[in-house]
């Protein structure tokens, strides 16, 4: 079977702030900007992987969602509870040292895990964690 990933979801609430981090502090590039019916998608990606991408949407984009719903949603990710991505890095000491610098809230500062790999962790400008590995 080929099965691959295509993209996944990351519910941002000022997509202006999430765009600044994931492309100006993490390196990423835009390729999709979207708006329509009062939302916006934006899909970012690495260079590094032209295949994969990540789309920064609404926190309750679903057209389905009551408004109880949708008021649930932004409260979840006002809390930061939502959950995130994970990248792997070369060096998790630099990406920390440029994450950290741009004032990213810190999870987790580099750590060596039994598992093998060096990681850190951060909140997204949205409060989404993002954890950063490095195999060691």
């Amino acid at each position: 079977m080929d099965l691959r990933l295509h993209n996944c979801f990351i519910a941002v609430d000022d997509h202006d702030k999430a765009v600044a981090f994931y492309v100006d502090v993490l390196g990423l590039e835009i390729r999709n900007d979207v708006k329509y019916e009062g939302m916006r998608w934006v899909t970012v990606g690495s260079p590094l992987q032209p295949d994969v991408s990540i789309v920064l949407e609404p926190p309750a984009a679903d057209p389905g969602l009551s408004p109880a719903d949708r008021e649930v949603m932004e409260q979840l990710l006002a809390k930061g509870v939502l959950r995130g991505v994970n990248f792997t890095t070369e060096d998790c000491d630099a990406l920390f040292a440029r994450v950290q610098e741009s004032g990213a809230e810190v999870i987790q500062e580099p750590t060596d895990m039994p598992y093998g790999m060096r990681d850190c962790a951060f909140r997204d400008p949205a409060g989404n964690m993002l954890r950063f590995m490095q195999t060691r």
